[in-house]
């Protein structure tokens, strides 16, 4: 079985130089994917050691205050075009992660800066809720304004994101009142109408906001065997259900 330097491309979507790619246990690689890892220095993995496990559901580091994000160590980032040490950053380049900086039109920056926008709207959507005297509805925002935390942190670390838990309830529960909201509440499937809450529109809102996200996280890891691009794309899928189940307690009166 040979892995050809396509089959590698797929994994990166943009190469940098000394990412990781994941090539499976026994197989070789191609005269071109030899090349390209030799022109990129790119580290190669055997397969199951590239799948770190996620983290335990109800794992709740991430649920936390916000802090600055970046702390710049060790030696010089490089940029993912050249290669070499950039000691001067220009406007259009701005970090990849701890080592890289890259365009800010690179894709996953697009997707970073995606993420963050929500981010900045779901800190609004709780600030609204707390204004309003929904103190729980809330309290569950401030929890998903911190995972939308920990997704940027994971993208940025090039690792997986830890399992999104709401209130005790981990995805598969979420799942389950999402999809049986009449069986599990005792309210049908929402449809959202000017005679509802105002905060149950703004709630609306950033649950599609999620889901366009969700849509450009797919584009920008295409490859369901991303060592780390696939759990954001999975984690994001949950994020927006997770809106839906505050909009679906919001609305029981819970």
């Amino acid at each position: 079985m040979f892995v050809t330097e396509s089959d590698l491309r797929e994994q990166l979507r943009r190469p940098t130089v000394g990412a990781r790619v994941v090539v499976p246990a026994g197989a070789r690689l191609s005269p071109a994917a030899a090349d390209f890892v030799t022109q990129w220095k790119l580290v190669t993995e055997p397969e199951s050691a590239a799948e770190p496990s996620a983290a335990p559901s109800g794992n709740h580091d991430w649920d936390k205050p916000s802090e600055f994000p970046v702390n710049l160590v060790g030696e010089l980032p490089r940029c993912t075009t050249c290669g070499t040490q950039v000691r001067e950053k220009v406007s259009a380049l701005t970090q990849l992660n701890a080592h890289h900086y890259a365009l800010k039109t690179h894709p996953r920056i697009q997707l970073r800066g995606r993420i963050d926008s929500l981010h900045a709207m779901v800190l609004l959507v709780q600030s609204k809720a707390a204004a309003a005297g929904y103190e729980h509805t809330a309290g569950l925002l401030g929890t998903l304004a911190a995972y939308c935390r920990e997704l940027i942190s994971a993208e940025y670390n090039e690792r997986v994101v830890a399992e999104l838990v709401l209130d005790e309830a981990d995805a598969e529960r979420i799942h389950e009142v999402t999809h049986r909201p009449d069986q599990e509440l005792g309210i049908p499937h929402l449809t959202i109408g000017v005679e509802d809450l105002e905060l149950q529109h703004w709630l609306n809102v950033v649950r599609t906001s999620s889901r366009e996200i969700e849509i450009l996280a797919l584009e920008v890891f295409p490859s369901p065997h991303h060592p780390y691009g696939e759990p954001i794309c999975r984690a994001l899928n949950r994020l927006s259900s997770a809106f839906y189940y505050v909009q679906l307690l919001l609305k029981a009166g819970r």
